[in-house]
């Protein structure tokens, strides 16, 4: 049978499937229950400094073609964190854990990142890319170059001081990009100058606007959202191709990925890694083992022996 174990950043996951950010998160009990249902690894939802409220209900909606969401970050902060997720889900710690952590202002991201080191992830994602809070906090960073290496810079730099404190809390840092810029790969190349480890690729498209016709309103309370599920895979296929071009570093590639044939396609981009969210909501959690499983088939059934036989092959 083949191996479908993947090394990213240094850190080995069973499989490539992996939790993405905000999908079933919340909790230590419901990132073990993923792993519990075939993932190979999870990511938190995204973590502030302080509690953040996020959007009134609804906030997201999904049909046959795609997904929307308007959740708008909400959180409980850093120190909720601290007291109840990572100390629960670390006891035997059944898969790597990815911490996603986001923020308004670039020092911030630096002090977070700090923080977090502390409470010792396998690696440290920085969210600089959500659609969806753009009317509270404007453009996010990961729509500019200069302010995505910023940001990266802040982190690496925030990072490197807790290892001269604790190598062991000296975790990789990889950076969420956004889709809604006319050159990923360039934004990535800026992120990977200031030394960015990896990236997570990509989060929501948009956003985007959909109308209940029979009530004459929008479906969600902040009327906009961004979109995931099938219909952005291709787009998301792409991103990930013209990261791997610009930097070669490891991606997590995300959006859309519904089957183990998703994921051998957009490792075939160059992903070593697959989040999956949106579908949880046409596979339920069991869908994580599912894709492994999969994965597995397609690998055995195309003679294939491990999946660094694959990782980028299309270059």
């Amino acid at each position: 049978m083949a191996d479908i174990s993947v090394d990213f950043c240094g850190v080995k996951f069973r499989n490539p499937t992996v939790l993405a950010s905000g999908v079933l998160g919340v909790t230590a009990a419901s990132l073990r229950n993923v792993v519990k249902n075939g993932a190979g690894g999870v990511t938190t939802k995204s973590i502030w400094l302080e509690e953040h409220v996020g959007h009134k209900n609804p906030t997201m909606f999904g049909t046959e073609h795609y997904f929307m969401n308007a959740v708008g970050l909400s959180d409980g902060g850093f120190e909720k964190a601290k007291e109840e997720t990572f100390p629960e889900y670390l006891k035997d710690k059944p898969a790597p854990i990815i911490a996603n952590i986001v923020a308004a202002k670039i020092e911030d991201f630096g002090e977070l990142a700090e923080k977090i080191s502390s409470l010792n992830p396998d690696i440290i994602e920085v969210n600089i890319s959500c659609p969806n809070v753009e009317d509270e906090f404007g453009k996010p960073f990961a729509c500019s170059l200069v302010d995505a290496a910023s940001v990266t810079k802040a982190v690496k730099e925030a990072v490197a001081i807790t290892k001269e404190v604790d190598e062991e809390t000296h975790k990789p840092i990889i950076i969420k990009l956004s889709p809604n810029v006319p050159n990923i790969g360039e934004i990535a190349k800026a992120c990977a100058d200031s030394g960015a480890d990896g990236f997570c690729a990509v989060n929501t498209l948009g956003p985007g606007l959909a109308i209940d016709i029979d009530l004459r309103r929008p479906i969600l309370s902040n009327k906009v959202g961004g979109i995931s599920g099938p219909a952005i895979k291709p787009f998301a296929v792409k991103c990930v191709s013209d990261i791997y071009k610009a930097t070669g570093l490891p991606i997590i590639g995300t959006g859309g990925i519904l089957t183990g044939e998703d994921a051998i396609e957009i490792m075939m981009a160059g992903a070593r890694l697959v989040g999956m969210g949106t579908m949880v909501y046409y596979r339920e959690v069991e869908g994580f083992g599912l894709v492994a499983k999969e994965i597995e088939e397609w690998c055995d059934k195309n003679g294939v022996k491990n999946l660094e036989e694959i990782i980028g092959c299309i270059e």
